[in-house]
């Protein structure tokens, strides 16, 4: 790295004034990057796939999220780590890339494009379902289309724009968030629930085994930390602000999902829907609440709006990444507007690629995001062995457990998590990866030239 590198990440309040050529501004600190990952994590998601994974698991969501909480407590360590080595916009792919080598970095980050890229996908999916539902006389698809033009505009204006759309977006949840617990709680003694039946479910399903099929589609809720890491090059004093959000923001949404999914099945205990795909809805009108209902759908869709602000912005920089190193063409990917500072081109492209919520169902999409961010999730836990313990040397004492035990559990338990999607999402998903093998192949010239690498030292 340069000294004038070295400089700019000691004192990053020095690009906030102005915009270099290539350069992302230096204007988001410890809070601004929690309520980035919160929002793009959504607190109000742990409703997103509620009904499906209640009918999965039989009534025992909560449960199922405690199980993965602990999965992705471990694997976000490993991203904050890898942070800090490598204080980047890329995420998994520059993790990997500079730990593995290209060719291994690029399949990486070619399987963290396909949950990145259908994450905004599931959001305005999300927006034409529940604003369909509340006004039937117009049609979804063009809420859907308002939606993703409204999200694009404010992506180019630049990620400032954004992070003050979060403090409103997290305020409105923030309201829902307490009258709902409040009220589930006060049904749920009016009509005395067993309390434990978020954890011991209804009876309607009995093995153990359908929790771990539940915890693998709740992956999804978890991306909001490995989102915060793509915006790096972006944060005050990165090796600093980033590590902290990414763990702040994986314990609190956490604890929000269980806390949330625990106190709407004591107060709906049913795992019969009208539609799975929009079972909250009836979980919320089960309060007898019209006002609540009302406060559901707007914090839901500003949710819905504030994730696809975010899951847009974080891939259209991992894209940007790319680009800025030769593997996507540089000319397309690789540059930043003058004006705004930010990756235009693949915002667009995002946007594009998002109209196909037009067509697309919530249990596939799903499941795709999932697909692709467990694959993420395990490159970056290995990349945290090889960087630290086998580059650095660093294996004696504590440095055997934080550099190899702990991450090497990640890894696991992301595996394991892998091996539980369903069948077709591995047709899917496979497809996808050999699609960027072809292109890896085109790029490399059949590796007859080296892959395209992030150069650290311009």
């Amino acid at each position: 790295m340069s000294t004038s590198d070295e400089s700019s990440l000691a004192a990053p309040t020095e690009l906030t004034a102005q915009v270099t050529e290539g350069r992302f501004r230096r204007v988001l600190g410890v809070p601004s990057l929690v309520l980035f990952g919160l929002v793009y994590m959504v607190p109000l998601t742990a409703f997103t796939t509620y009904g499906i994974v209640t009918q999965l698991t039989g009534g025992r969501v909560a449960a199922t999220y405690v199980i993965t909480l602990v999965a992705m407590v471990f694997t976000a360590r490993s991203y904050a780590r890898m942070s800090v080595a490598y204080p980047y916009s890329g995420s998994a792919y520059v993790y990997t890339q500079q730990s593995f080598g290209g060719a291994i970095g690029f399949l990486a980050g070619w399987a963290l494009l396909l949950d990145y890229l259908f994450l905004p996908m599931i959001n305005y999916l999300i927006i034409g379902l529940y604003m369909g539902s509340s006004f039937p006389g117009v049609p979804s698809w063009i809420w859907i289309i308002v939606a993703i033009a409204v999200v694009t505009v404010l992506n180019v204006i630049g990620i400032v724009s954004v992070a003050r759309a979060n403090f409103v977006i997290i305020a409105v949840q923030t309201v829902f968030i307490v009258a709902f617990v409040a009220l589930s709680l006060g049904a749920a003694a009016g009509h005395g629930a067993n309390l434990l039946a978020p954890f011991s479910g209804d009876g309607t399903v009995g093995s153990f085994f359908p929790l771990f099929q539940g915890a693998a589609i709740l992956c999804l809720s978890f991306l909001g930390f490995d989102s915060v890491s793509t915006l790096s090059e972006e944060a005050k004093d990165s090796r600093r602000t980033v590590p902290r959000a990414i763990m702040i923001v994986t314990v609190v949404a956490g604890l929000l999902f269980i806390l949330l999914t625990y106190v709407a099945q004591i107060a709906y205990p049913s795992n019969r829907f009208t539609s799975a795909d929009t079972a909250s809805i009836e979980v919320v009108a089960s309060l007898g609440q019209q006002w609540l209902s009302v406060l559901f759908i707007a914090g839901f869709i500003a949710g819905s709006i504030g994730s696809a602000l975010t899951s847009q912005a974080s891939v259209a920089r991992i894209l940007f990444a790319m680009g800025r190193d030769g593997v996507l063409p540089r000319a397309v990917f690789g540059n930043l507007s003058k004006r705004f500072g930010t990756p235009v081109v693949p915002l667009l492209i995002v946007s594009a690629v998002s109209l196909s919520a037009l067509f697309a169902d919530l249990l596939t999409v799903s499941n795709m995001i999932s697909f692709g961010a467990l694959i993420a999730f395990s490159c970056v836990n290995l990349s945290t062995i090889k960087h630290y313990f086998v580059d650095r040397g660093e294996r004696g004492g504590w440095h055997a457990v934080n550099n190899l035990v702990l991450p090497g559990i990640g890894f696991a338990l992301t595996v394991w998590l892998w091996t539980n999607l369903t069948g077709m999402t591995f047709v899917v998903g496979l497809s996808w990866l050999a699609i960027g093998f072809v292109l890896l192949l085109i790029v490399t010239r059949f590796f007859r030239r080296p892959t395209p690498t992030l150069d650290l030292k311009e």
